[in-house]
């Protein structure tokens, strides 16, 4: 699928970088609409957390409305949007205990839903100037974190997740798709 987006996928953060940094910027206007993610792998200490929780992608209904985390729901129809507050909590056990990095933490995460939902937004969008340009960037409403994107088609961007504490960007990509609904 990341072969899809890329002459050559990007292995680690220099790499992605420079393919975040060659990319064109977008407008907020530009991220409306429902996308599903993927990681992209360089290394990051972060690089599979997302795909082991089951993570699905965000969506931006406008600038004021945007869900960052959503996952499927146990059939498949449809998505439901978690709270970041508490899932980072959850990210802050997974860097104290290794161990739970290489399990799949979807089916706990699906079976805690009434407890990990939410239904009101959990970030903004906005215009926002990262390595020297300004592009889109969702600001989270409870976490020190922004997601700047950079344009790789008309219906493809590179994320890089600007954390607090972080000493590297951890990278993913966002493909529109729009064929769930959100709960």
């Amino acid at each position: 699928m990341l072969q899809d987006l890329f002459e050559e996928v990007p292995r680690t953060a220099a790499e992605a970088l420079g393919v975040f940094d060659a990319a064109g910027t977008v407008e907020p206007d530009f991220m409306l609409g429902t996308w599903h993610g993927d990681e992209l792998p360089t290394g990051h200490p972060m690089d599979g957390l997302l795909g082991a929780s089951g993570w699905w992608g965000k969506q931006f209904v406008d600038a004021e409305t945007v869900h960052p985390l959503l996952f499927p729901s146990a059939d498949g129809r449809s998505l439901w949007a978690f709270d970041p507050a508490k899932a980072f909590l959850g990210l802050g056990l997974t860097r104290k205990l290794p161990v739970l990095r290489n399990r799949s933490m979807a089916a706990p995460i699906s079976n805690l839903r009434p407890a990990l939902r939410t239904r009101s937004p959990k970030a903004r969008l906005r215009t926002t100037r990262h390595r020297g340009r300004d592009t889109a960037t969702m600001i989270y409403d409870q976490v020190p974190v922004n997601d700047v994107f950079r344009r790789l088609s008309d219906d493809a961007v590179i994320g890089l997740m600007d954390m607090r504490g972080l000493r590297t960007p951890y990278f993913f990509v966002l493909r529109r798709d729009d064929s769930l609904r959100v709960l």
